[in-house]
């Protein structure tokens, strides 16, 4: 699955059910219209269709001035219940996320400096749909039985595909061929 299918959401229209209201709520809230200065893409659960009941909406920014991205954030979503910043520090490096809710939905949006496609969410987001790809069906159900039972989506790769020590950089390093 090549990286650029998913800087276009237009495949949401034609996916699952969740899949096709998040595309409804994002054009609708005109949520990549108030990120387009932060090249917004969405990543997560929802674009590879594994989802559970608490899954969120989530959206990788690239950011080099948090205070700008942070009163974009506040500009845009500060309305919406629930709606929260926060600047914390991921693998050495700080990065401003927004947390709310639209409707039902939860939503994170992610700012981190430096281009999404090389961020791990984004990097992860490929890494998983080509897993997904090559293992099927059996496979995507199982990842999805261990995030509904609280396993974090990471995680519960690197459980089933049996990797040791930190998950987020070994499903990095696997090697899928």
């Amino acid at each position: 699955m090549e990286s650029a299918r998913f800087f276009d959401l237009s495949y949401l229209k034609m996916g699952t059910a969740l899949q096709r209201k998040s595309y409804d709520l994002i054009r609708n809230h005109r949520i990549m219209e108030a990120l387009q200065d932060f090249k917004p893409v969405l990543i997560g659960t929802i674009p590879i269709d594994i989802t559970v009941w608490n899954s969120d909406l989530d959206i990788a920014c690239e950011v080099y001035d948090l205070d700008i991205f942070k009163r974009k954030c506040h500009e845009n979503f500060e309305k919406h219940n629930g709606y929260s910043f926060k600047v914390e520090t991921v693998r050495g490096i700080e990065v401003g996320i927004a947390n709310f809710k639209i409707d039902d939905m939860l939503l994170e949006v992610y700012g981190e400096g430096r281009p999404v496609a090389e961020q791990y969410g984004f990097r992860h987001l490929l890494i998983e749909a080509k897993l997904l790809e090559t293992f099927g069906e059996e496979f995507k159900q199982q990842i999805i039985k261990l995030k509904s039972q609280g396993i974090k989506t990471e995680p519960a790769f690197a459980k089933l595909l049996k990797i040791q020590g930190d998950p987020y950089e070994g499903l990095l390093n696997y090697n899928i061929e």
